[in-house]
């Protein structure tokens, strides 16, 4: 078992670099970036403070990101951006120097690696933060929403399967069905738009908030105030991520366990007068839960750090998917490659997680014996 978790860690280093790797490339093809984002608003109207930040930055050098660089001379660097032209090519150079474009691609490329290796992520382009400040302010929303959908979305959903697979073909299945099928085919965040016109003072009831994840005077409330101003805000996204997700799971539940229940251990468990509980919950059980927990890790990724993004905005939430979002359109290449890094790396460590789940969840499974 150790020797697997082992072998399995080290899988995590060229997996990890192979994904760096690849969005590296992608971002080096693709067009626009910082630098040009500077000309347009050195071109604009904004020209003062951003001539100020350049002055300010001097000759300071910053850690490398990806994105794409222009090299060669002053002529070549006069061209390489679009809407650069007329600008004096040492104010080009500067900008680059500036976001640290100022080196090959390869050697940004490598700096990055070192500094991530020590978890150094740099400072983004368009915010007066750190990424590491960044992340850590941001996640308390998108850990609140992921938690606790996550959460419901397991507490109903197994349940919801093993009744729904127990009770095949009957009334409470094929109306159980009929809801489920509705709430997947609802988009969450459409799903959430309904949830505030109903519910937060859209046309008809005002009972919970409309954005934020506290109150206003959060601070001045008792411990006990605190738990329930919290929750009160977090009842309609959560409701909202639930609805969507639980649809899936519990299908596959369900399927799970029809598919054990028709096994011939079952037959014969039931031939030797063993109870329908006992079968169940001792023997189907643990078998059919096996493909349920293999989902876990991908579902708990997806929920905290990508499945939120539109809940995040719908009810103004400052969350992870928003962050992540707004770096991609800013080209905020520091807090794009630090998410992805740490993102990618939770899920590779989650993934073996699973693999030990199994083991727990049915002691017959060998990793010692894969070769």
């Amino acid at each position: 078992m150790l020797a697997y978790i082992a072998r399995r860690l080290l899988l995590v280093i060229p997996t990890l670099l192979g994904i760096l790797l690849v969005n590296f490339l992608i971002v080096q093809a693709a067009p626009g970036g910082p630098v040009e984002r500077m000309i347009a608003q050195i071109q604009g109207q904004d020209q003062g403070g951003v001539m100020s930040r350049i002055g300010a930055a001097g000759g300071g050098d910053t850690a490398s990101t990806g994105g794409p660089s222009a090299g060669g001379g002053e002529s070549s660097q006069q061209s390489a951006y679009r809407g650069a032209q007329g600008l004096d090519p040492a104010l080009i150079a500067d900008i680059e120097k500036l976001y640290g474009f100022d080196k090959p691609a390869h050697e940004r490329f490598l700096q990055m690696l070192g500094n991530y290796l020590v978890f150094d992520f740099g400072e983004s382009f368009f915010r007066d933060a750190t990424v590491i400040d960044l992340l850590l302010e941001k996640m308390p929303v998108s850990i609140s929403l992921g938690l606790w959908s996550t959460l419901l979305i397991y507490l109903i959903s197994i349940p919801l399967g093993v009744a729904k697979a127990v009770r095949h073909g009957s009334r409470f299945d094929v109306w159980t069905s009929s809801a489920i099928i509705i709430g997947y085919a609802i988009p969450g965040f459409l799903f959430a738009i309904l949830l505030i016109v109903l519910f937060a003072g859209g046309n008809y009831l005002q009972w919970f908030p409309l954005r934020g994840l506290t109150s206003p005077e959060f601070d001045q409330l008792t411990f006990g105030q605190q738990v329930l101003d919290y929750f009160w805000h977090l009842a309609l996204p959560v409701t909202a991520l639930t609805i969507g997700g639980f649809a899936t799971l519990t299908m596959l539940t369900k399927n799970s366990f029809l598919d054990e229940i028709n096994k011939q251990y079952v037959v014969t468990a039931r031939a030797k007068g063993v109870s329908e509980r006992n079968i169940l919950y001792r023997h189907i059980f643990r078998n059919a839960m096996l493909l349920i927990i293999s989902g876990f890790p991908a579902a708990l990724i997806g929920i905290f750090f990508t499945g939120s993004f539109l809940i995040e905005v719908v009810f103004s939430l400052d969350g992870l998917g928003l962050l992540g979002f707004e770096a991609t359109i800013n080209r905020d290449y520091p807090v794009m490659f630090g998410t992805l890094y740490l993102f990618t790396l939770v899920g590779l460590i989650l993934k073996i997680v699973s693999d030990v789940t199994y083991m727990l969840v049915d002691p017959r499974i060998d990793f010692e014996g894969r070769s």
